[in-house]
């Protein structure tokens, strides 16, 4: 790895890692104003314990091993044996770009439990779901059984945000409902917060997306360049949506388009070209306009939207990959989409691979939750969840005299 492109992908990881306080901002807005430092703390927790796991265990289990098994190793616990003195500077900068995929993954799955699991239980949540579930299915994804058969993934659609979506609808279905849902509506408190941090997802992500190229080339150039138009296409077909069938445009539903497109273009971003990202953030911002709906109808307690945006998102971007999937324009050896005379091979793939990954990570999440509500308790008592979780959780508030 020559200098220009180090620079680059560190530049990618505190990116990548700016991403994780954005997504607090952009749930913490949504949520509850007695409840937003809770929010804010689940996801830096993620930023406090995951990077230990990562190194102590988690990326020799993720990336060790044998190419196309099913789990790695301990042959690289603590990042053992490399050094910048032995040439290995490359391995150890992919590997910290990676750790900050692993945080921010168990942090997306906060959204849909809001208001009502205990601090504690998330404490040791994060650290299970991220050696039992997350390690897997990156190791499948990204050198594993799933990569040997040809799913392409380019920055986490399946191994991400599939995952951590289907994750958090076990979880809120564990969990339960909120006390008062859905009769009493949870609006959002502060929507500048969610503006300012749905900013911050945006700039982070061409990190995440174009990062993922592991180089300053045309690859990253292109991944830069769909982040930028499927986000923009879908939150405004989001918006557009809400006007034809609510008679308005929200700045919600344009921060959540925005998300959405993000979220659909990330497994894709450095495989299509030409009016692909628009297509594809253009077909997410509907679809998940309409998803984030299903919860009530449904009666899944999915509180900010996890689910409607983040798994329904992820799986659109990761099933679209296998239509638009373009090989011969960026010279590369992948399989070709649909779309771009490959058939349906690819198609296929990525339906096994998604749907392997949803039926694992909602299993192990589920029974990850009954063991603990069977243990330390999963739930706040009816007291702390109506008077809220940052005085009970936390002693501290966001707000005076608010609520």
């Amino acid at each position: 790895m020559d200098t220009g492109d180090a620079a680059w992908v560190m530049t990618s990881a505190a990116l990548v890692l700016f991403m994780t306080p954005g997504l607090a901002l952009f749930y913490g807005g949504m949520d509850r104003a007695k409840n937003v430092l809770n929010m804010l703390m689940m996801n830096f927790w993620c930023l406090l314990i995951v990077p230990i796991v990562w190194v102590v265990v988690g990326y020799s289990l993720a990336q060790g091993g044998s190419a196309g098994g099913w789990i790695g190793n301990f042959d690289l616990a603590f990042f053992k044996g490399l050094s910048v003195a032995k040439g290995d500077e490359a391995t150890l900068l992919i590997a910290t770009f990676f750790g900050m995929f692993a945080v921010i993954t168990p942090a997306l799955i906060s959204g849909a439990i809001a208001d009502r699991m205990k601090f504690t239980a998330w404490a040791v949540f994060v650290p299970l779901w991220l050696l039992l579930v997350f390690v897997p299915v990156f190791k499948w994804v990204y050198g594993g059984w799933m990569h040997a058969r040809g799913v392409l993934d380019f920055a986490g659609g399946t191994a991400i945000h599939v995952n951590a979506g289907i994750a958090a609808l076990a979880l809120a279905l564990v969990l339960g409902k909120r006390k008062g849902w859905p009769a009493e509506g949870h609006p959002p408190h502060n929507m500048p917060m969610v503006m300012l941090g749905t900013g911050i997802l945006w700039f982070g992500w061409f990190g995440f997306n174009a990062g993922s190229a592991g180089a300053a080339n045309g690859v990253a150039v292109q991944a830069f360049l769909n982040t930028f138009l499927a986000a923009a296409a879908a939150g405004l077909v989001w918006v557009l949506v809400e006007k034809l069938r609510d008679g308005h445009a929200t700045t919600l539903g344009a921060a959540s388009g925005i998300v959405a497109g993000l979220v659909a273009i990330t497994p894709c971003a450095g495989f299509v070209s030409g009016p692909a990202p628009i297509i594809i953030g253009g077909v997410a911002g509907a679809a998940c306009a309409f998803a984030v709906g299903l919860k009530t109808k449904l009666g899944y307690d999915d509180a900010l939207d996890v689910v409607g945006v983040h798994f329904v998102g992820g799986l659109v971007g990761s099933m679209l990959l296998g239509l638009f999937a373009s090989p011969a324009y960026y010279g590369g050896d992948f399989l070709a989409g649909a779309f771009e005379g490959g058939g349906m091979k690819l198609f296929g793939e990525l339906a096994l691979a998604n749907g392997a990954t949803i039926v694992y990570s909602f299993t192990v999440t589920t029974l990850i939750a009954l063991a603990l509500k069977a243990t330390i308790g999963l739930r706040v008592d009816e007291e702390t969840e109506v008077n809220g979780l940052d005085l009970a959780e936390h002693a501290e508030t966001a707000y005076h005299g608010t609520n």
